[in-house]
Parts: structure tokens; C-alpha cells; sequence
């Protein structure tokens, strides 16, 4: 009886070890060709690409909004926007600066915690 019961509880044990090691679904974020922070960093000398670079990050920031009603990114400047994307792109350079949009949400939103991937 002992026997079963251990039996039972270590296929149980095992599933939940097997869960915990399947891999995340990779996002598919739908952006630029080049999402890469040096992208960022070099659209600061073309004012219509950085403005192109700014919409979309609202509109990722909106798409945030409208997926997680209860975690709204409050009112943000593009401004504001522009500069949290140069801080994350200066301190990660070899990043993406969609990343950037994702921690932006996180902190903006109150969860404060990342989104992962």
C-alpha cells in the first residue's frame, strides 16, 4: 500500500519538475526591422524615425492597456517615453528597445515585477 502511494507521489513530483523546465512561449512582438538599441541611439539625428520609434512604443504601451485592464500603465508623456527608452538603451546597448517598452509597462503599471518572456 506504502509502495503505490510513493509510486503515485513520485510520477506527481516528477510532472511538476517536467512543467517547471518546459520553456516559455516566445513573444512575437510585431515592430521595426531593427528593434535594437543602437537603432534607438542612432534615430536621435533623424527626428521623424525617433517619432516613428516613440509612436510605437505608445502604441505597445496601449496594447498593454487594453490586454491588462486591471495593471494600466497610467498617463505618460512621450517625453517621459523617450527617456526611459535612452536610460534602458545607455545601461543595455546590446538590447532591444522593445525590451525597454516591456520595463517601461512594469513600472508604470504599479507591477513593478518583469514581464517574462
Amino acid at each position: 500500500m506504502h509502495a503505490a502511494k510513493f509510486v503515485r507521489l513520485a510520477v506527481v513530483a516528477a510532472a511538476f519538475i517536467h512543467l517547471g523546465t518546459v520553456p516559455a512561449v516566445a513573444q512575437n512582438i510585431l515592430g521595426f526591422d531593427d528593434m535594437s538599441c543602437a537603432a534607438w541611439s542612432q534615430s536621435k539625428a533623424d527626428p521623424d524615425q525617433r517619432a516613428a520609434y516613440v509612436v510605437w512604443l505608445r502604441g505597445f504601451l496601449s496594447g498593454h492597456n487594453y490586454a491588462l485592464p486591471k495593471q494600466q500603465v497610467s498617463t505618460i508623456s512621450s517625453g517621459t517615453i523617450e527617456n526611459h527608452i535612452n536610460r534602458y538603451c545607455t545601461t543595455t546597448p546590446n538590447g532591444s528597445f522593445s525590451d525597454g517598452a516591456m520595463r517601461l509597462s512594469d513600472q508604470f503599471s504599479g507591477r513593478n515585477q518583469p514581464i517574462r518572456k
